[in-house]
């Protein structure tokens, strides 16, 4: 018997045992890995360390028909599928153009919902937390119909509403990334919902500090660091439950202790806190504010690299970047050929080829006959040169969005 990193794991390994994990994840006796993707798995579902029997080892051609080594437990539940069950992230049962409708009523309802709630904790009153779970399933099933329109949504930022549509662009993003690992149905409505009110605390935090351009005094900051706290505390009195509760206290700890408010560590962050860790920062980067211009996904992406691990789970920000793609919907790039276009659908099997909607030539500037252009056609002799920002060729996108891709 030997003891392993996880990360040391090759498909056809048998774990006999896991010895040291994150998170509570109920595991068999022994069993099988079966592919690299079962093995990513394991290691998003917070597997550290396991204890592997080398004479078991089968050679990978070999069909492994073992039974998975990872299974559902109870309180909480995280379930890692074997590949065959596990949803495929990309797989789209209705087209963008119709998900598009649903998508834009449940984002505008959300807010709207959001706004009401940051109402009533200031006036005194509870939150009503069944609005908020209908909201956070409608969310859900609007992803596992078609991602890719809440996606482009969630791109369209309004600079005077960061508040409200960076918890709602969270509780999207997660909700995606939950999908992406698999995790059960229940579990990804209370991931949602947390992050739906996962700032909700920052109602207690005052106008001058939370809105401040520049940067905060030490004690402006020691106050702005209290929203955490706050967040937790209205979450738990809402009795949303104790990931829900997670995702709103603890979204700003980060794995060497360095975060906030509690300076916790290494183990006592759950995978779920370690993924709202992850799309809070990524969605802050990316949001364009008054006073701010927003990154590209991809500097995004690289700054979150940069920081494992010091801060971020590696192995999760990986499984982040590619359940999202290097080019998000929504993002705005520059094709070989001088035209400009934003990212209308993804493309899972070939991340590089999406289907972008082109109205700009760089070359010319000036606006082009709205087209869709499939990068995956063997027809198309054309393809992504960079993910570019509006101000550098003076595009209205928000108009954009609106007159031509929302419905």
């Amino acid at each position: 018997m030997k003891i392993i990193n996880v990360n040391e794991l090759e498909p056809g390994m048998f774990v006999a045992r896991v010895t040291r994990q994150t998170g509570r994840v109920k595991v068999k006796n022994q069993g099988w890995v079966k592919t690299q993707k079962a093995i990513s798995a394991l290691v998003a579902a917070g597997i550290v360390e396991v204890e592997i029997d080398p004479s078991k080892t089968l050679q990978t051609e070999q069909p492994v028909d073992a039974t998975p080594i990872v299974e559902a437990s109870s309180t909480p539940v995280i379930e890692t599928p074997t590949l065959e069950e596990k949803p495929k992230a990309w797989h789209k049962v209705t087209k963008i153009d119709k998900e598009l409708d649903v998508a834009v009523e449940l984002y505008n309802e959300a807010k709207q919902l959001q706004q009401k709630a940051f109402d009533d904790i200031r006036d005194g009153r509870n939150i009503d937390v069944e609005p908020f779970k209908a909201a956070a399933n409608g969310i859900i099933d609007s992803i596992f119909r078609n991602q890719d329109a809440l996606s482009c949504i969630a791109r369209i930022r309004e600079k005077d509403s960061y508040l409200l549509e960076h918890s709602l662009n969270v509780s999207i993003l997660i909700s995606i990334f939950a999908k992406h690992l698999g995790l059960e149905r229940d579990i990804i409505e209370q991931l949602a919902t947390g992050a739906l009110l996962h700032d909700i605390g920052k109602i207690q935090v005052p106008d001058a500090i939370l809105h401040k351009p520049g940067k905060l005094t030490d004690e402006e900051f020691a106050i702005m660091q209290q929203h955490a706290n706050y967040s937790r505390d209205i979450v738990e009195t809402a009795g949303l439950g104790e990931i829900a509760s997670q995702i709103a206290g603890f979204h700003h700890e980060r794995l060497d202790g360095t975060g906030y408010p509690y300076r916790l560590k290494g183990d006592d962050l759950s995978l779920y806190v370690r993924m709202a860790s992850i799309v809070d920062v990524y969605d802050a980067l990316t949001a364009e504010r008054v006073y701010k211009v927003g990154m590209t996904p991809i500097k995004a992406f690289k700054y979150l690299k940069d920081n494992c691990p010091n801060h971020f789970d590696e192995s999760l920000v990986t499984q982040f970047i590619q359940c999202i793609g290097l080019y998000p919907v929504g993002t705005l790039v520059k094709l070989r050929s001088f035209k400009v276009g934003v990212i209308a659908e993804s493309n899972h099997e070939a991340p590089l080829k999406p289907v972008v909607k082109v109205f700009y030539s760089a070359k010319h500037m000036h606006y082009v006959p709205v087209q869709d252009i499939d990068l995956s056609s063997k027809k198309i002799d054309d393809e992504l040169d960079a993910a570019i920002k509006p101000e550098e060729f003076s595009i209205d996108l928000i108009r954009f969005f609106r007159q031509s891709m929302l419905p």
